[in-house]
Parts: C-alpha cells; sequence; structure tokens
C-alpha cells in the first residue's frame, strides 16, 4: 500500500469523547502522547496527517501544530471535504487511510482504500473497517493502527529509525 495521507476523526478516535467544558467558553480535550509518537514522524516519510472534524476546539488546533499535522474543523460533510482535501493534494482514494469512530466518519471511511478504527467504535464502522485496533479512542489506538499500518507495508523501521532505534533492533 502506497499511503501519502492518514485522515483522523478527533473525538473517540484521538480522544476518549470525553469535552470537559469551563469558564469563557474553554474546551478541553486530552490526547494520547503514545499516538504522537507514532504520527509525528510521518511527514518525514512523506506521509500527511489531517484531523477532519465536526467541531471546533483550539485544543485540536494546538494538538495539530504539534505533530506537524493539518486541522480541518467544524465540518458537517466529511466525505465532500475529504473529496476536496484528496484532489487539493492529488491523492488517490487508495492512498489515503480513514481512522474513525462513529456514524459521522462512515461516508468519509468508506471512500478510503484503507480503513481503521478504536476498539470502541460504532458497530457500523467497525463492519467496514480494515483494521480494528484492540485499544480505545484516546488510549492509544491510533498509534497501535500506524504500527500496523507501517509494518504490513514494510515501513515500520523507517518509523523507528526516526528515533534512532532501528538499528538496536537488528
Amino acid at each position: 500500500m502506497n499511503i501519502k495521507v492518514i485522515v483522523l476523526d478527533v473525538d473517540g478516535t484521538l480522544t476518549d469523547s470525553t469535552v470537559y467544558y469551563g469558564d469563557n467558553n474553554l474546551e478541553l480535550k486530552a490526547f494520547s502522547t503514545k499516538d504522537g509518537a507514532a504520527l509525528k514522524p510521518l511527514q518525514g516519510l512523506g506521509i500527511d496527517v489531517i484531523f477532519l472534524t465536526g467541531r471546533e476546539c483550539e485544543a485540536v488546533m494546538r494538538r495539530a501544530a504539534d505533530l506537524g499535522a493539518t486541522a480541518v474543523q467544524n465540518i458537517s460533510d466529511k466525505a465532500a471535504k475529504l473529496r476536496d482535501l484528496l484532489a487539493e493534494r492529488g491523492i488517490t482514494p487508495e492512498q489515503a487511510v480513514y481512522i474513525g469512530d462513529d456514524l459521522n466518519d462512515y461516508a468519509a471511511m468508506s471512500l478510503c482504500g484503507y480503513k481503521a478504527c478504536p476498539f470502541d467504535s460504532a458497530a457500523e464502522i467497525k463492519t467496514i473497517a480494515n483494521y480494528v485496533s484492540p485499544l480505545h479512542g484516546g488510549h492509544g489506538a491510533v498509534r497501535d493502527i500506524v504500527e500496523k499500518l507501517l509494518k504490513d507495508s514494510g515501513r515500520w523501521g523507517e518509523l523507528l529509525a526516526r528515533y534512532s532505534i532501528a538499528d538496536e533492533q537488528k
């Protein structure tokens, strides 16, 4: 598989779906550092990372910036937006991976060559997924999925090399 982009839902995929509200419109989300450790080096492998979410939150922008990802927020029609994003980047649907967890991801996921989800995803999402992680959203599922993808495509060593681990494991 020639992966060019990994598109991720946020709530329930990169987080455990919990949203905390505070004063002055403050919204907090918890992200797994394990997921980040797998996502951040992907750009060095020529794989774009896009967060595609129906909500809008400053925490998502900050997390995307930390990981070198693109955040596309407040999207009601994820499938239409995904088509546009792929066309803008010259990426075919077969080169796209979608990781989502709930019904609002179904149409966009269906467009992609590879689909994956956390263990606690909606049954309908699990049905179309090529891979269901044994981990829950926000608790390392994205890292598990990225690791599986890269191992299956023979590229895991490239990611390990970004951490200078590849030579030690030979």
